[in-house]
């Protein structure tokens, strides 16, 4: 497997209260051409609010995109995001197969 530097490449984890709410954000990302692929998948999530710890089912997303759509890509999260301050964290790419990261490339609009 042929891999490059993918530094150029993150990997945005978003929680969302449901996979209702996953769906629109993740259909939007992808309209919008702020990312290349999403993933959705149910977390239990134990979180300190309002002084109070709490325990829910909640939805990860796991958006391939590129860093330079980062902030784009995180203010239309916080438009259609139901909860006052989302999880929008970006975690960078290390290394990649050099085909995937071209069609992440080719998936998102031009930065």
């Amino acid at each position: 497997m042929m891999t490059q530097d993918a530094s150029s490449y993150c990997l945005v984890m978003v929680t969302v209260a449901s996979e209702a709410e996953g769906k629109k954000i993740a259909t939007a990302l992808l309209t919008e051409k702020l990312a290349a692929c999403i993933n959705i998948t149910p977390i239990n999530s134990f979180y300190t609010w309002s002084e109070t710890i709490h325990h829910d089912q909640e939805w990860q997303l796991f958006i391939k995109t590129r860093f330079n759509l980062f902030s784009e890509l995180a203010e239309k999260i916080k438009l259609l995001h139901s909860y006052d301050i989302p999880e929008i964290i970006a975690l960078p790419m290390i290394a990649g197969s050099l085909s995937y990261l071209n069609w992440i490339d080719e998936s998102t609009k031009p930065g």
